[in-house]
């Protein structure tokens, strides 16, 4: 793994333009950064990344099954009571998934660690799928990029293949969004841009011209019954909602289904610990009100975590990550090292939420950078990847996407 220098593009601009990719510059900076390239081998990709992804997915559901069946467990991952039924109706039912992104730390040697998986809402799905294969084909012609040049990028096909397999030709599927989000935009229209050459039917609305009909059933800007919907909206927040109240009864197939809310949530890290324990691919990681006396040497773990903790204690005291379940973009982490606070990405709108500790582990720096591989997952199997980066040690909503290729 290297971060290559390379020249970019001299029509960028236009081409970001012409495909619509307005936030490709952002508050000044830039977000799509192709003055250099991070470089794998196959190896690299095949071994490191893409297996051990498709194998943490796979641990991923059966952590599924245990969560669901486990109403203390509900509790810690911040599922409202009131709707553990239909989190756990649709687990049962095997609601089908689409897509999620991990977030890996790799630094092109050990193995990849799991930092979190964002299971339900990730972005950047657009640069990942289509504009860093779009750099890829115009730099191999230009001739910046050896011959040969690969890319790990089967996204939207996997995509495509996806929803084939889930519905038949001709099915309308409805795509929302917070409207005014450029990035979130982009989000979903690559995803119904899938689900058109799919055959299905794409209809958008934003999200806050949805609707409920006198008989339970959502509506769409256009008053039409949604059957599928996609949202690009947290279950978290679709659950605090009034709306809630009516997803059980509305004959409405959500993508991603209910059960992801306990998939696109850190306590996810500490049940999966829990489960496999020094799996090389995971962090050691508990629930934070576990261990919190014994995370400052003053007392013990609770039982349940007393002895998984101990093994681990000297790794915690060095140094560990606190995280609230729910946070987007690295909001309200903290880095804690020899027990003082080293570095924080302050975010008042995540406090409230219950937190889990997680081993520290240190991303690459490149050129000052720090890279995070972003393993997009779709159905159960690892698709392709796409890299951000940034200057501190928590990668936060101004990061850097960064082009990828495979070359030998």
């Amino acid at each position: 793994m290297q971060k290559i220098s390379l020249p970019p593009r001299p029509d960028l601009a236009e081409k970001a333009a012409e495909v619509g990719f307005t936030f490709a510059h952002m508050h000044g900076e830039p977000y799509w950064d192709e003055t250099s390239a991070y470089r794998f081998t196959l190896e690299q990709i095949e071994t490191d990344i893409e297996d051990p992804a498709t194998d943490l997915h796979a641990m991923t559901r059966e952590a599924v099954d245990e969560i669901v069946a486990s109403e203390a467990l509900m509790g810690k991952l911040g599922i409202p009571p009131a709707h553990f039924g239909l989190i756990a109706d649709s687990w049962s039912r095997n609601e089908p998934e689409i897509y999620g992104r991990m977030d890996l730390a790799y630094d092109g040697k050990g193995p990849a660690k799991l930092l979190e998986y964002n299971a339900d809402t990730p972005t950047s799905l657009y640069e990942s799928a289509a504009f860093q294969w779009q750099w890829l084909e115009d730099q191999l012609e230009a001739g910046v990029l050896p011959q040969g040049a690969d890319q790990f990028n089967g996204i939207h096909e996997a995509l495509v293949e996806r929803f084939r397999e889930l519905f038949t030709p001709d099915t309308d599927i409805h795509f929302t969004a917070v409207a005014g989000n450029p990035e979130d935009y982009a989000t979903v229209e690559s995803m119904a841009w899938a689900a058109r050459e799919a055959g299905m039917g794409a209809h958008y609305s934003d999200l806050d011209k949805l609707a409920v009909s006198k008989d339970g059933q959502f509506l769409d800007a256009e008053d039409r019954v949604i059957g599928t919907l996609f949202k690009l909206y947290p279950w978290e927040d679709l659950l605090a909602d009034d709306f809630a109240r009516h997803i059980a009864k509305s004959g409405c197939m959500f993508l991603e289904p209910a059960w992801k809310a306990v998939v696109s949530n850190k306590g996810l890290l500490p049940v999966l610990w829990r489960m496999f324990p020094g799996h090389p691919n995971l962090l050691p990681a508990f629930f934070a009100d576990d261990v919190a006396d014994a995370l400052v040497g003053g007392g013990r773990a609770v039982p349940e975590a007393a002895a998984a903790f101990d093994r681990v204690a000297g790794q915690f005291r060095t140094a560990h990550v606190v995280k609230p379940i729910f946070s987007r973009e690295g909001a309200s982490v903290a880095i804690v090292e020899g027990g003082e606070v080293t570095e924080t990405s302050p975010n008042t709108d995540y406090d409230h939420h219950p937190r889990i500790v997680q081993a520290y582990h240190a991303l690459p720096e490149f050129d000052g950078f720090r890279p995070v591989v972003g393993a997009w997952i779709v159905g159960r199997s690892c698709a392709g990847i796409g890299l951000r980066e940034d200057r501190g040690r928590i990668t936060q909503d101004l990061s850097r996407f960064k082009p990828h290729f495979i070359a030998e």
